[in-house]
């Protein structure tokens, strides 16, 4: 199954940590949200390295992978479809961002986020309010809540 059939597309920059890469695959076939990862990721991208968190969900997701940031951007050009960054330094709040089916919701590396080249990408920057005081959530609990509240837009 491709991922341009599915209504959304969970989008994965440089994944660190396999854990909650497999995490966050297993919450996209659960959803019904197809998968990209774009490397170099920070461990080995391979079914086995998900496995734990992922467990056999991984079988249900359609994972487009893509070997660098300017082959996910020539992909997303090719296909037409709006990049929305999950961030920190977001300008609006995910639960007021109009979310459209098609769209493509990035999220950064655990340890650095995104730098600015991919930023400088996005069609919008939209960030999960934290009580004051408090860096941000964990990118896979980010990633699930944002999904959530895309999908009850689209009606997904």
């Amino acid at each position: 199954m491709s991922v341009s059939t599915f209504p959304l597309t969970l989008a994965l920059f440089q994944p660190d940590i396999p854990q909650n890469c497999g995490t966050m695959l297993r919450t996209c076939a659960c959803l019904g949200v197809g998968a990209a990862i774009i490397e170099p990721a920070g461990f080995p991208v391979s079914d086995r390295h998900f496995r734990r968190s992922g467990m056999d969900y991984l079988d249900h997701v359609a994972i487009e992978r893509h070997v660098s940031w300017a082959a996910f951007e020539r992909w997303r050009s090719e296909a037409g479809r709006r990049l929305v960054l999950l961030t920190t330094r977001g300008a609006i709040s995910h639960t007021q961002f109009q979310f459209r089916p098609g769209d493509i919701l990035l999220v950064g590396r655990e340890s650095l986020g995104v730098p600015e080249e991919v930023h400088a990408a996005a069609d919008a920057r939209v960030a999960i309010a934290v009580r004051p005081g408090m860096r941000s959530l964990n990118v896979a609990v980010s990633a699930a809540m944002a999904l959530g509240e895309a999908l009850r837009q689209i009606g997904g």
